[in-house]
């Protein structure tokens, strides 16, 4: 090894500790700010990003196709498929979006009302830059120029059987389209392969799940009888794909017709079913490296 070899780790090492320490005394002191739906940009890049990063690089091997079609700036709406159980895949998408976008663009995913009423994972959730499901906070978003993730399968998409993988649920009244098109953003399909694994859906225990309050209680082939240990993913192979955007600036006076609405939406479902086809003929087994 090199004679300057240990003096150079040492000032690396030197360098994390006293942004650490920086870091935990600006959290302290709360000399931090948060936006006005509660995003917290310090905290979600220093202690979320550090340990999703390693989950989806590390564990599920993600590789990320058509980050190119995510725009530097300015406001647009990312539509994505939602699967998985337990839902990891937004999250993954969000990391997706920072780490791969030429803007290093922060996602701001639209949350369902369940999500907002648990003690700590609405805080959690907030912090991260998630904000309520609804039609205001997303025209919001979007018109103020941020980047917002929408996944209108919602539940029915999370909590479908694995017998049902990778085929898209209805995606419901169409409202993100309404949003978009009145804030005259593009919106960009997003497919996610590799979710449908890591917690397979064989059963759900429905009145457990009306007890806790709960869209569904899942039975896995690990959960709930492994216990704890029963919760920790299975290591799938991910794809993620960004689709080319679809623009809706000529579309922006007919954000009431339900006709307009309702063939944009079936648009983008079906962009990003054929999007999913593709990557799994990509991917033919579901755990290789």
């Amino acid at each position: 090894m090199p004679e300057h070899a240990i003096p150079e780790e040492t000032d690396v090492w030197d360098r994390r500790v006293a942004s650490g320490l920086a870091f935990l005394r600006r959290r302290l002191s709360g000399a931090y700010e948060v936006d006005e739906f509660g995003f917290d940009h310090e905290l979600t890049e220093g202690l979320f990003h550090p340990m999703l990063r390693l989950l989806q690089r590390e564990w599920f091997r993600t590789e990320i196709i058509g980050a190119k079609h995510i725009p530097v700036d300015g406001g647009a709406l990312l539509v994505g498929n939602h699967s998985g159980t337990v839902a990891l895949d937004a999250l993954m998408l969000a990391i997706a979006c920072h780490d791969e976008s030429e803007g290093h663009r922060h996602l701001r995913l639209l949350g369902a009302d369940f999500v907002f009423k648990l003690p700590g994972l609405s805080e959690l959730a907030r912090k991260s830059g998630a904000t309520l499901a609804c039609t205001p906070d997303a025209e919001r978003l979007l018109s103020g120029g941020d980047l917002v993730g929408v996944f209108p399968e919602g539940f029915k998409g999370v909590g479908k059987p694995f017998r049902d993988r990778y085929k898209l649920q209805r995606f419901g009244r169409g409202g993100f389209v309404s949003a978009a098109l009145r804030t005259g953003v593009p919106i960009i399909p997003a497919a996610i392969v590799g979710a449908e694994e890591i917690y397979p859906l064989i059963g759900n225990i429905k009145p457990l799940a009306r007890v806790l309050g709960a869209p569904y209680f899942p039975v896995t082939p690990t959960f709930p009888w492994l216990g704890p240990l029963g919760l920790v993913p299975l290591p799938s192979k991910w794809l993620i794909e960004f689709g080319e955007p679809i623009p809706t600036e000529d579309l922006a006076d007919q954000a009431d017709d339900p006709m307009v609405v309702f063939n944009l939406a079936d648009q983008v479902r079906e962009t990003i079913q054929e999007m999913i086809h593709g990557l799994l003929e990509r991917r033919p087994d579901p755990f290789a490296q």
